[in-house]
């Protein structure tokens, strides 16, 4: 099966990276041509100019753009591209509706199409570790799994077109309470005046331990936010979320503060750090070099 990667991203720089390892990548398109031309020459495989050529000479197209104009950009390009022989998995965080639009505007094409956005951050991009949530015909799905077990350590099938999104809302959600939960906790013990590594050590291990913890205590408590995800992409998903929330009719309180906290960090100029920088605004004492 011939892959194509679009959006060259640090997600889909690794996953493009683990299809090359798996055999299946064959070319790659980004809107910044000179990083597909550095992916290209350092995997031995294509840069394609378009997404339309890149889309005539592959048989599955991974997608990994920010933002819900980008993924509809992207498939009126792939639609018009004229290979019906075509599947898309799109692992994009989008709206649950940006996906139907995309799944009705590919099948009038006769291409296939799957949302099936991605958890795990860089990390698990780098080590093709993702969790993937899938939306979409099953038989699709079946198609392409060997590919996209090259990505991914846990693939389930949720449902129709836009179920892997409306899932992914639910992660989002939660890596927000797991960020404040975190944040607020390690402010609280750096108030205390406890040693936060021993603190991390020890909280890790017993019920409330969690990958965000073990991931991201260390190097919240040295001041140290380089992005495994983005504050301002989070900032960015959450504002889905919010609006699915508000459709269904059902209160968001925890969404609503994470994005007031994530827009004043936004304004300080952090929108670019890891969502961890949330510890800044917690934290009594300033950041170590500044008092």
């Amino acid at each position: 099966m011939k892959v194509g990667v679009i959006g060259l991203g640090a997600m889909g720089t690794g996953m493009a990276r683990n299809l090359a390892k798996a055999g299946f990548l064959s070319g790659v398109y980004n809107r910044t041509s000179a990083k597909a031309d550095d992916l290209a020459n350092e995997l031995a495989i294509t840069a394609y100019a378009t997404i339309s050529d890149l889309a005539a000479h592959v048989e599955l197209i991974i997608s990994c753009v920010s933002a819900d104009a980008d993924v509809l950009e992207v498939v009126d390009a792939i639609a018009n591209s004229g290979n019906a022989n075509l599947i898309v998995v799109d692992t994009s965080t989008v709206s649950r509706q940006t996906a139907q639009q995309a799944a009705k505007l590919l099948a009038e094409h006769k291409i296939g199409f799957l949302d099936a956005p991605v958890s795990g951050g860089v990390e698990g991009a780098n080590k093709g570790t993702l969790a993937m949530m899938v939306g979409g015909e099953i038989a699709i799905l079946d198609q392409v799994r060997p590919a996209l077990e090259a990505i991914s350590a846990r693939i389930l099938h949720l449902g129709e077109h836009g179920a892997g999104q409306a899932c992914k809302a639910v992660n989002q959600i939660m890596a927000a309470g797991i960020n404040q939960a975190v944040c607020e906790a390690l402010a609280f013990a750096d108030a205390q005046n406890l040693d936060l590594a021993k603190v991390i050590e020890v909280v890790s291990g017993g019920a409330a331990g969690n990958w965000f913890l073990q991931h991201r205590g260390q190097t919240m408590s040295q001041d140290q936010f380089n992005p495994g995800f983005k504050l301002a992409l989070h900032h960015k998903d959450l504002l889905i979320c919010q609006q699915m929330a508000q459709q269904a009719e059902i209160p968001s309180p925890l969404t609503d503060t994470t994005l007031a906290d994530y827009a004043q960090l936004m304004q300080q100029g952090h929108g670019n750090e890891d969502i961890s920088a949330l510890f800044r605004l917690k934290r009594k004492t300033p950041p170590r070099g500044t008092q």
